[in-house]
């Protein structure tokens, strides 16, 4: 499986993200590592290693997005960048997914107009595993839609069946609701 990253997404970017991606490689003897961000630094950032250079290729993207940018407008303004490079080799078929510490709205933006949704699927997610007493739990659509239609979560529950079932192995996956508060500033209706 290849794997594209954001190399420049997140905190303490592309140091933690190179040192995260090594020791996946070290950890998955399965994988290969697509680094999108700038050549010379990621290259840098590499010679500190002991990796096997045959599992890790390095796709140049001089920009970067922030945190503080407005996702759509930075996905469509910033073709050049590490994110949307990561995301282009998913769409274009050179990598079976993509990673990014960075801006999840970017993420999801670009997961949304470049990698494009599955077919029926209105509204994207985002999903995240933790770890749990026994084995772990899928969070579907941790904080990407504040506002969802009762449709919306029922895909959203289809969808983290679906993960859990066939990548994570369990057989019969429970199904719950949580809810992001009802403070004044969390979401409209």
């Amino acid at each position: 499986m290849k794997i594209a990253v954001d190399a420049f997404g997140g905190d303490n970017a592309p140091k933690a993200v190179v040192e995260g991606c090594v020791a996946a490689l070290k950890a998955y003897s399965d994988i290969t590592i697509a680094l999108c961000g700038d050549e010379e630094s990621i290259k840098n950032e590499l010679s500190a290693y002991d990796y096997d250079s045959s599992r890790v290729e390095i796709h140049h993207a001089p920009e970067v997005i922030g945190c503080d940018e407005q996702p759509t407008f930075a996905i469509r303004r910033k073709k050049n960048s590490s994110l949307v490079k990561a995301m282009e080799l998913v769409r274009d078929k050179e990598a079976e997914c993509v990673l990014s510490a960075g801006s999840t709205g970017a993420v999801l933006a670009g997961a949304t107009f470049i990698v494009r949704r599955i077919e029926g699927v209105k509204r994207p997610a985002l999903g995240v595993v933790f770890p749990a007493e026994k084995g772990c739990v899928l969070i579907m659509d941790c904080g990407a839609n504040v506002d969802c239609k009762p449709s919306y979560l029922m895909q959203f529950a289809v969808m983290a069946s679906a993960y859990m079932k066939v990548v994570m192995g369990v057989e019969n996956p429970r199904i719950g609701l949580l809810n992001n508060g009802a403070e004044a500033e969390k979401g409209s209706e």
